[in-house]
């Protein structure tokens, strides 16, 4: 694992997550906003933010760029079967999965 994808150790952030998940959420924010092309809107992106069903960006098409991107950002493989509604269903749900993954890689 490089330096890119380590986690962080640092303590409890805010947003609701924990400090070793604030990095991987920074790092699945920047990775959403350039596959969707909204870099603009990366402001108003935190762990709450709703994907699937709330951003007009984020099609099928899209979803399966995105996990592309996760997997090359992180090393990690996205298995068909973690394609669910829980994974996507928020910036914080998708930051806790990727944490997740890359713990298990």
């Amino acid at each position: 694992m490089d330096a890119q994808t380590q986690l962080p150790t640092a303590a409890p952030g805010d947003g609701g997550l924990d400090g070793a998940l604030d990095g991987v959420l920074d790092d699945v924010v920047d990775v959403l906003v350039r596959v969707l092309a909204i870099e603009d809107r990366r402001q108003t992106f935190d762990a709450s933010t709703p994907l699937l069903g709330e951003l007009p960006e984020l099609d099928s098409l899209a979803v399966v760029e995105l996990a592309v991107a996760l997997e090359e950002r992180f090393g990690i493989v996205i298995d068909d079967d973690d394609f669910t509604g829980e994974v996507f269903d928020t910036v914080g749900t998708l930051a806790e999965f990727i944490a997740a993954k890359v713990r298990g890689a």
